[in-house]
């Protein structure tokens, strides 16, 4: 796995396509950088995994109890409008315009935030992760919330 840094502004051109910065690429290895998949995000942006990355994550997913209802509603969504995408000569990709719908960015008006986290990338519109970034909750406050429910302490917020 590789972790990916960085925060990133870009736009997304009329035909719903999106150059991807060098300073992301150039952290994949070479055998990485051409495929990608990109599917919903758990909160209103796109995630895009090189295609390794996927592959595990699918491989996570597809291990669950597929008996649960709940396992299986999760499946369904996890994978919807999940799409292959092919990186083209001028670095872009091109997104299929309903999940950029969906998660509010307009082509051709597009300003996007390519934010990494761990080993896939978010693609949020700009307004929408100025949104989520800029709210009133404590750093600290989360963090340590984040910390105890790892040791299966849940505390709220």
């Amino acid at each position: 796995m590789n972790q990916l840094l960085g925060e990133y502004e870009c736009k997304v051109d009329p035909k719903g396509r999106l150059r991807l910065p060098s300073g992301l690429l150039e952290q994949l290895p070479a055998d990485e950088r051409d495929n990608f998949v990109v599917n919903r995000g758990l909160e209103k942006c796109l995630v895009l995994f090189p295609k390794k990355v996927w592959d595990a994550k699918s491989a996570q997913v597809n291990n669950i109890n597929e008996f649960d209802l709940n396992a299986r509603l999760f499946q369904r969504q996890f994978y919807r409008g999940a799409t292959a995408l092919k990186r083209d000569n001028a670095d872009r990709l091109n997104f299929p315009n309903q999940l950029l719908e969906w998660a509010g960015i307009l082509p051709g008006d597009g300003e996007v935030v390519l934010a990494t986290v761990n080993d896939k990338v978010e693609i949020w519109s700009a307004a929408e992760y100025d949104l989520q970034m800029n709210n009133e909750l404590d750093m600290a406050q989360l963090a340590q919330v984040v910390m105890a429910a790892d040791k299966g302490v849940a505390k709220p917020i």
